[in-house]
């Protein structure tokens, strides 16, 4: 390290080398590393500030991590931030906004001309809408349809991306200023283009706030397309706090809650009692969760 880049402060060596680094996503989208505040150690040191203890052995840092998770002690992690810079399409950025405790800081398109990219989803992603989820996925097109599908996202695109270059060309030919004016608005000539196109921003957010993002984002249930972002940043946060990726992964991401009515019934089968859903006084999604998170059929 040069005596330039020479830092007090707490880091984190895996993600240092991230710093910069563009990671690809979907087709046009990025996520880059800018900034961040804190590591595991700092997250011990916060957790024991009452006590005026540092950082101990990893195996001790690692058991109050897990305390902690465990436990929904939340302030701790709350201690380290990160910001990154995002470019996604617009409908990916409409479902992650709703992730409010964030700064967010997104490019204008009334100040500046956006590019012509826009997103085209993977023949895979291109499904039915499913019967019995209505924010889930049903069985794929035929390639036949797959096909029509695709050229009809790529024809309507290109075609309101060439209207939106004309519009900011268009010339006034009267002529009334000293200074000839060409282009409409750009506040304006921006409002056809479709939510497959790119935007970008930085987001700064806390890591508690990250991870509960990344409980609902990562998960399968999600989107695919915000999923895809949601995967790299795991993958961040992992390189950034090891100790706290464990602990998230083990509590949150493959761990379980269960209601005290569900609790009962596990009492109720453990000792050998005999119960289905009727009898269980779980609703049938409560009774389906149920059974997925212990992986028995019942």
């Amino acid at each position: 390290m040069s005596a330039s880049n020479i830092t007090k402060r707490a880091i984190s060596e895996e993600l240092e080398l991230l710093l910069g680094e563009s990671l690809s996503v979907l087709d046009h989208g990025f996520i880059r590393v800018i900034d961040y505040m804190g590591n595991d150690a700092a997250i011990v040191q916060a957790a024991r500030v009452s006590y005026g203890a540092g950082t101990k052995s990893i195996s001790e840092d690692a058991g109050l991590i897990n305390y902690l998770m465990m436990n929904a002690h939340t302030s701790p992690f709350e201690m380290c931030e990160i910001k990154v810079h995002v470019k996604l399409p617009i409908f990916v950025a409409r479902q992650w906004i709703r992730h409010r405790a964030a700064s967010v800081n997104e490019v204008s398109g009334r100040y500046s001309v956006l590019s012509k990219e826009f997103y085209l989803p993977n023949l895979v992603q291109l499904c039915y809408q499913s019967s019995h989820n209505k924010q889930g996925k049903g069985a794929e097109l035929s390639p036949e349809q797959k096909a029509c599908v695709l050229d009809m996202l790529r024809t309507d695109a290109e075609q309101v991306f060439a209207h939106y270059t004309t519009l900011l060309a268009l010339q006034n030919t009267e002529q009334r200023e000293q200074l000839t004016e060409s282009g409409l608005t750009r506040e304006l000539a921006r409002i056809n283009l479709p939510l497959s196109t790119y935007t970008e921003w930085y987001w700064k957010i806390d890591l508690h706030n990250l991870l509960h993002f990344l409980s609902l984002r990562a998960s399968p249930h999600a989107q695919y397309e915000i999923r895809a972002y949601a995967e790299i940043l795991f993958d961040i946060v992992k390189r950034w706090v090891p100790l706290t990726h464990a602990a998230f992964v083990n509590y949150r991401l493959e761990g379980g809650r269960f209601s005290k009515m569900a609790l009962e019934v596990i009492r109720r089968l453990l000792a050998g009692v005999s119960v289905t859903q009727e009898t269980s006084g779980l609703s049938k999604r409560e009774w389906e969760n149920l059974c997925r998170l212990l992986q028995i059929k019942i």
